[in-house]
């Protein structure tokens, strides 16, 4: 990792992250473009509603300003080096967590219920993180970045926020679990993701 790089100290979101941005480094040339399993979004949507969700994370922490559009109304367009425009964001996310009290009852998040206990937060940081570099990974017909150990907490945390998420539209309905599923897949359909996604589908 590049010494510009910020690491957390959380172990999931540090992965998360990392996820991300090999995901995003993975983009081909051409590939912004590319549809995605959120529908109706491209890479670009994908990875500026991402990057916007981590600075969302770090202003409930911090109180500094959080992104400067609505990240559930991204434009697609970036306005430069995405890499970059991925890497202030991972920075000011990484940056926050590191500094939060791990014996604290609770810390601020920017999802409902807008506390949480830190590794709660911290995991849904990294469900944030971690389920965008999926949807990159996926529509640039790449590998899946997610593993059981980022799953499973996750998973956990999923279950405590994301109900009231999908009346925003942030996620689908969730999927029906199927016989032989894994940690990965059971978060993915949780999530309403179909774990065989390919952008032919």
């Amino acid at each position: 990792m590049s010494d510009s790089i910020i690491i957390s100290g959380w172990d999931v979101l540090d992965a998360s992250h990392e996820a991300l941005r090999q995901a995003v480094s993975g983009v081909p040339a051409g590939g912004w473009s590319l549809p995605t399993p959120c529908e109706g979004w491209s890479v670009a949507h994908v990875l500026q509603h991402a990057a916007g969700d981590q600075l969302g994370f770090a202003s409930a922490l911090t109180g500094e300003p959080g992104p400067a559009f609505n990240p559930f109304e991204p434009t697609g367009e970036l306005g430069g080096d995405a890499q970059a425009f991925l890497e202030d964001a991972l920075r000011r996310s990484a940056g926050a967590w590191a500094g939060v009290d791990r014996q604290a009852a609770e810390v601020p998040t920017p999802v409902p219920p807008h506390k949480l206990a830190p590794a709660s937060g911290m995991a849904a940081c990294a469900l944030d993180a971690g389920v965008h570099a999926w949807d990159i990974a996926m529509a640039c017909g790449g590998p899946s970045p997610l593993t059981p150990e980022m799953a499973r907490p996750m998973l956990e945390v999923a279950r405590q926020i994301v109900e009231p998420l999908r009346a925003w539209g942030a996620y689908a309905a969730a999927l029906e679990s199927q016989p032989g599923d894994d940690d990965v897949t059971t978060l993915l359909r949780y999530l309403g993701r179909d774990p065989h996604w390919t952008p032919a589908a």
